[in-house]
């Protein structure tokens, strides 16, 4: 008995990889209440002569497991050392896991318009950040010496007829080109103007184009759904209204305004942003011209639609509270990982 229990504690001992480990395994034979320390206090209860022969046994296999704790201990001590001396690496030892990235917060809302529109029937479409001038401009309706290119502050390239698009609207025109409807698509991508940079404005920004398209489509279904995706976005005491606006590629056309506001932990409304609690411009849209859709070759008053373009940039400065867009660009990560 006494043998089997040395071979079982020096067999712990080796593979112990750990000091909290070498303790345990001292307390459970060596402690106060140890396997071998009852052994030898139950010595007195037998003959003299068996006494004294297990009781030299006992001993003899205590000092070795004592001796092979203490050689383990510095063993472990020296591999210590080596680590932080020589960045000598256990491979045998539990790996680290790496740090967890934190998504960014436009990536956040665009995840989240794309699941609500797809929600609704909607496709997600892809378009080009560098694009032409007809379908930047020529195909929705603004030729050449419109006095309304001037609203989009422009990026040309070398090529005179190729720029950075000034917004998602082209894909309207490119996707209607190759599709018929009835259709409707979202089309998330980045945009450029060269425009002044300051807390609300870049020159560079994320929109999502929409567009529906089909027989007897009217601003009630736009109103309708976007008043949907502003809820799901939002929470339902969202507020929306519409004014007048102009847009070449729309008629009638308008902006949406939104009201937002969110409790603070007080229940009165946040002051976080200055935004909060009035109604801020979020959304360009209008119906399809005809001229839209003569330069992509559907028939003359068959079809009827409605396009929107919202700033992703906007939407996620209200959600999360954000008072300066230029904090997305920033690359701080004490910004980002707040998400």
């Amino acid at each position: 008995m006494l043998h089997q229990l040395k071979e079982k504690a020096l067999e712990a001992i080796a593979q112990a990889n750990d000091f909290k480990k070498l303790e345990e395994i001292y307390r459970q034979y060596l402690g106060r209440k140890g396997e071998l320390t009852k052994i030898l206090r139950s010595l007195r209860d037998i003959p003299e002569k068996e006494r004294k022969e297990k009781g030299n046994l006992a001993n003899q296999i205590k000092k070795k497991i004592d001796e092979a704790i203490k050689n383990r201990t510095e063993e472990l001590s020296g591999q210590v050392k080596l680590v932080k001396e020589k960045g000598w690496i256990d491979v045998s030892a539990p790996g680290v896991l790496p740090l967890e990235g934190h998504p960014h917060p436009i990536s956040l809302v665009q995840q989240q318009a794309e699941d609500i529109f797809q929600s609704m029937g909607f496709s997600v479409v892809e378009g080009p950040e560098i694009e032409t001038e007809y379908y930047n401009f020529d195909a929705l309706n603004i030729p050449q010496n419109h006095p309304a290119r001037d609203l989009w502050d422009t990026f040309w390239l070398k090529d005179i007829n190729l720029l950075l698009r000034t917004h998602t609207s082209p894909m309207q025109a490119r996707y209607m080109e190759k599709h018929q409807p009835p259709l409707r698509i979202i089309v998330p991508g980045r945009c450029f103007r060269h425009e002044a940079t300051d807390a609300s404005h870049d020159v560079q920004f994320y929109q999502i184009e929409g567009l529906m398209v089909g027989q007897n489509i009217s601003v009630v279904h736009f109103k309708g759904i976007v008043e949907e995706f502003l809820k799901k976005l939002f929470g339902p005491e969202v507020k929306m209204r519409l004014r007048p606006g102009y847009f070449p590629f729309t008629e009638p056309s308008f902006e949406v305004d939104i009201m937002v506001s969110f409790a603070d932990k007080s229940g009165t409304n946040s002051a976080n942003c200055k935004k909060l609690g009035k109604w801020l411009e979020v959304m360009g849209a209008g119906m399809v011209h005809q001229n839209v859709f003569k330069a992509v070759g559907y028939p003359l008053r068959k079809w009827q639609g409605f396009a929107f373009g919202l700033g992703l940039e906007r939407l996620a400065m209200l959600k999360y509270k954000i008072d300066d867009i230029r904090l997305f660009y920033s690359g701080d990560l004490r910004f980002l990982r707040q998400f």
